[in-house]
């Protein structure tokens, strides 16, 4: 996929820690994921009109596509990507690496900050589709997918701004920002919402201020610590990870 195309984004590592709102327009456009989501979700938006549901039905897919999809990637986010026994088998630890462990490992690098399209588009189809086949069928369910394609774009976005450093001035970014980097540089164990913090006040895994829960030794490694090196190789192996380069998050 070679569609806006910008010299700041060529396949390689980019830190947004150096990067303007500028250049990380530019570069967001050029990801081959985003340009994937937006191109289906043109195409879903046009499935959805040639098999056309009517505009309640229509509305009703999307409106409970909405609801969901805050609820769905919680889920997925808290109980999945930060969960242990993905990195315990050498079929999943590639892929729990590149989607989760890269990302916190080095929280700024645009490369592994959205997630892999093998692993995200099933995921999407799978919130979204049925809710609205239920609701409108086929059209329906194409009225939702496009919805969650979008929602995704808006998603991905979000979190690319709240890894700038620049102080958003809008209050609602602002805060959302914070939190979320809370969640990388203070404890991983809570705010796992990066636009909707509604599913971790419900869950009991928001914190708002530092100062309420202690400081994650294993915030940049999600629970792969040394001591696991041996037994659960694939994740050291893959990154170069040695037991005597290893100063914190060890059991």
């Amino acid at each position: 996929m070679a569609l806006f195309r910008s010299q700041l984004w060529d396949g390689r590592k980019h830190f947004l820690d150096r990067m303007s709102v500028r250049d990380l327009i530019q570069a967001y456009f050029a990801h081959p994921a985003i340009q994937v989501y937006l191109i289906m979700s043109l195409v879903s938006i046009g499935i959805a009109i040639v098999l056309w549901p009517g505009a309640c039905t229509a509305i009703l897919s999307a409106a409970f596509t909405m609801s969901i999809y805050g609820l769905v990637w919680y889920l997925l986010h808290r109980f999945v990507l930060h969960g242990s026994y993905l990195f315990r088998s050498a079929v999943t630890a590639p892929v729990w690496k590149r989607i989760h462990f890269d990302h916190h490992s080095d929280p700024n690098d645009l490369g592994v900050l959205f997630g892999a399209l093998p692993t995200t588009l099933p995921t999407i189809a799978v919130a979204t589709i049925p809710v609205g086949y239920f609701v409108g069928g086929y059209g329906g369910a194409s009225a939702a997918f496009a919805v969650g394609l979008l929602m995704t774009c808006g998603y991905e976005f979000c979190h690319c701004i709240q890894h700038l450093t620049f102080n958003p001035k809008w209050g609602w970014l602002k805060k959302i920002k914070r939190l979320h980097m809370a969640h990388h540089f203070h404890s991983e164990k809570g705010n796992f919402g990066i636009t909707n913090f509604f599913w971790d006040r419900l869950f009991t895994s928001y914190y708002d201020r530092v100062s309420k829960v202690p400081a994650s030794p294993t915030v940049r490694n999600l629970g792969y610590t040394p001591s696991q090196y041996d037994r659960y190789p694939w994740v050291a192996s893959l990154s170069g990870l040695k037991k005597a380069d290893a100063k914190t998050g060890e059991d």
